[in-house]
Protein backbone atom coordinates (compact mmCIF):
# COMPACT_ATOMS: atom_id res chain seq x y z
CA UNK A 1 0.00 0.00 0.00
CA UNK A 2 1.22 3.51 -1.38
CA UNK A 3 -0.87 6.57 -0.65
CA UNK A 4 0.28 10.13 -1.96
CA UNK A 5 -0.02 12.69 0.23
CA UNK A 6 -0.45 16.04 -0.57
CA UNK A 7 -1.80 18.85 1.56
CA UNK A 8 -2.18 22.66 0.73
CA UNK A 9 -0.80 23.55 4.11
CA UNK A 10 2.78 22.57 2.73
CA UNK A 11 4.50 24.12 -0.06
CA UNK A 12 3.50 22.58 -3.40
CA UNK A 13 5.95 19.93 -5.19
CA UNK A 14 8.48 22.15 -7.11
CA UNK A 15 9.35 18.91 -9.66
CA UNK A 16 8.29 15.17 -10.38
CA UNK A 17 7.60 13.90 -6.17
CA UNK A 18 5.10 13.85 -3.88
CA UNK A 19 4.63 16.25 -0.57
CA UNK A 20 5.02 12.82 0.99
CA UNK A 21 4.31 9.03 0.78
CA UNK A 22 2.93 7.27 3.38
CA UNK A 23 3.18 3.50 3.34
CA UNK A 24 3.68 0.35 5.55
CA UNK A 25 2.92 2.40 8.91
CA UNK A 26 5.79 4.89 7.69
CA UNK A 27 5.81 8.49 6.10
CA UNK A 28 8.36 9.54 4.50
CA UNK A 29 8.80 12.86 3.50
CA UNK A 30 10.61 15.02 0.77
CA UNK A 31 12.75 17.27 1.74
CA UNK A 32 11.38 20.72 2.66
CA UNK A 33 12.78 23.83 2.13
CA UNK A 34 11.85 27.50 3.24
CA UNK A 35 8.70 28.02 0.88
CA UNK A 36 5.62 29.75 2.79
CA UNK A 37 2.74 27.51 1.83
CA UNK A 38 0.19 30.97 2.01
CA UNK A 39 2.51 32.41 -1.51
CA UNK A 40 4.71 29.89 -2.78
CA UNK A 41 7.44 32.10 -2.72
CA UNK A 42 11.12 31.04 0.15
CA UNK A 43 11.07 33.56 3.11
CA UNK A 44 13.40 36.28 3.91
CA UNK A 45 15.95 35.48 6.66
CA UNK A 46 18.84 33.72 7.95
CA UNK A 47 19.24 29.84 8.44
CA UNK A 48 17.56 30.27 11.76
CA UNK A 49 14.47 31.64 10.15
CA UNK A 50 14.64 29.32 7.21
CA UNK A 51 15.02 26.02 9.72
CA UNK A 52 11.96 27.54 11.51
CA UNK A 53 9.64 27.73 8.21
CA UNK A 54 11.13 24.21 7.18
CA UNK A 55 10.26 22.55 10.59
CA UNK A 56 6.45 24.59 10.39
CA UNK A 57 6.00 22.69 6.72
CA UNK A 58 7.58 19.14 8.12
CA UNK A 59 4.92 19.20 10.82
CA UNK A 60 1.91 20.68 8.44
CA UNK A 61 3.03 17.34 6.00
CA UNK A 62 3.19 15.05 8.55
CA UNK A 63 -0.10 15.79 10.17
CA UNK A 64 -1.80 15.49 7.01
CA UNK A 65 -0.34 12.06 6.62
CA UNK A 66 -1.87 11.09 10.17
CA UNK A 67 1.44 11.67 12.12
CA UNK A 68 3.75 14.79 13.84
CA UNK A 69 7.59 15.44 14.36
CA UNK A 70 6.80 13.52 17.72
CA UNK A 71 6.63 10.44 15.60
CA UNK A 72 9.94 11.32 13.80
CA UNK A 73 12.34 8.22 13.49
CA UNK A 74 15.00 9.57 11.09
CA UNK A 75 15.77 13.33 9.97
CA UNK A 76 18.23 14.40 7.27
CA UNK A 77 19.70 18.14 7.39
CA UNK A 78 21.35 19.31 4.54
CA UNK A 79 23.36 22.49 5.32
CA UNK A 80 24.62 25.20 2.42
CA UNK A 81 27.28 26.11 5.37
CA UNK A 82 28.02 23.98 7.85
CA UNK A 83 28.87 27.03 9.51
CA UNK A 84 25.39 27.70 10.34
CA UNK A 85 25.02 24.21 12.24
CA UNK A 86 24.64 25.65 15.62
CA UNK A 87 21.89 28.38 14.77
CA UNK A 88 20.13 25.64 12.68
CA UNK A 89 20.04 23.22 15.54
CA UNK A 90 19.08 25.50 18.25
CA UNK A 91 15.90 25.88 16.14
CA UNK A 92 15.54 21.82 15.41
CA UNK A 93 15.91 20.98 18.77
CA UNK A 94 13.14 23.16 20.05
CA UNK A 95 10.70 20.98 17.77
CA UNK A 96 12.80 17.36 19.15
CA UNK A 97 13.23 18.28 22.60
CA UNK A 98 12.25 14.95 24.01
CA UNK A 99 13.52 11.89 22.65
CA UNK A 100 14.90 13.27 19.70
CA UNK A 101 15.36 11.06 16.19
CA UNK A 102 17.98 9.44 14.64
CA UNK A 103 19.96 11.87 12.35
CA UNK A 104 22.19 12.64 9.37
CA UNK A 105 23.70 16.46 9.09
CA UNK A 106 25.12 17.16 5.86
CA UNK A 107 27.00 20.26 4.07
CA UNK A 108 25.89 20.61 0.51
CA UNK A 109 27.34 22.46 -2.52
CA UNK A 110 24.08 23.88 -3.30
CA UNK A 111 20.14 23.87 -2.46
CA UNK A 112 16.76 24.38 -4.67
CA UNK A 113 16.23 27.84 -5.08
CA UNK A 114 19.73 28.87 -3.36
CA UNK A 115 18.01 28.15 0.24
CA UNK A 116 20.44 27.75 3.36
CA UNK A 117 18.84 24.31 4.68
CA UNK A 118 16.26 21.46 3.36
CA UNK A 119 15.66 18.48 5.46
CA UNK A 120 13.56 15.30 4.97
CA UNK A 121 12.32 13.13 7.64
CA UNK A 122 10.81 9.46 8.29
CA UNK A 123 8.23 8.96 10.94
CA UNK A 124 5.41 6.61 12.09
CA UNK A 125 2.04 6.93 11.74
CA UNK A 126 0.05 7.79 15.02
CA UNK A 127 -1.85 4.58 16.32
Amino acid sequence: MRDVIATDAGPKAIGPYSQAIRSNGFVFVSGQVAIDPANQQVIQGDVAAQTERVMKNLSAILEAAGSGLEQVVKSTVFLKNMGDFAAMNEVYGRYFSSAPPARSTVEVARLPKDVLVEIDVVAALRK
